[in-house]
């Protein structure tokens, strides 16, 4: 249990992410097999056309779910340069998703309705894993100060300073004339050694004056 957990701890952001990462691609996911299984078994269009049209209207709905709830602790840049890249890195993931179908009607010439949603699974699995790795990279990363062995935010904590010869560390050590500031410095209040020379007295050492 303790290395689960050491696990866990270690990996807990990328875990956090991955799941509602897989919930938004779940909901793209149905809307791109229905969607292109819709527009080329019901409406006629080709197999390459209809998984465009669906899987565009699939990045829609990946781009507000991500945006808002999978990476929204994340940094972003400007909109326009978030959408850009969302949606080139989309087309992508949309070119992985082709090549499955191209490769298995038109190479292969499996064009039953089995073998052509067996391509579209695994066109969309790889297309999503390249998603993944690609908005945490380039998209949505990760804040500056995030620790990425324990995968959870913050900044590291500074370390203490060196304790004074012969004094634990962060312990107030008064200096010699009691007032808490060192001997020969110019004090808040303006003033340097003359305050010690007015409480104690005149120096012995040239005598008195005269």
């Amino acid at each position: 249990m303790t290395v689960v957990r050491g696990l866990y701890q270690r990996f807990q952001r990328l875990i956090h992410e991955a799941a509602k990462f897989g919930v938004i691609g779940a909901i793209a996911f149905v809307v791109t097999t229905v969607g292109t299984n819709l527009l080329h078994f019901q409406v006629g269009l080709g197999p390459l056309t209809s998984n465009v049209i669906a899987t565009i209207v699939a990045t829609f709905v990946s781009y507000a779910g991500n945006r808002y709830w999978t990476f929204r602790h994340r940094e972003g840049s400007t909109v326009p340069r978030e959408y850009a890249l969302f949606f080139v890195l989309n087309g992508i993931g949309l070119a992985i998703q082709l090549a499955c179908i191209g490769v298995t009607y038109y190479l292969l010439s499996l064009t039953d309705k089995l073998s052509y949603n067996i391509a579209l699974v695994i066109g969309i699995a790889l297309g999503t894993l390249f998603r993944f790795w690609s908005y945490r990279r380039w998209v949505w990363v990760a804040p500056p100060g995030e620790t990425t062995e324990a995968g959870v935010g913050g900044r590291r904590p500074m370390p203490p300073g060196p304790a004074m010869a012969g004094h634990p560390a962060g312990q107030h050590v008064p200096s010699r004339n009691g007032d808490g500031h060192a001997p020969g410095l110019l004090h808040a209040n303006g003033h340097g050694d003359g305050d010690q020379t007015a409480r104690t007295g005149p120096s012995t050492q040239g005598g008195w004056d005269r």
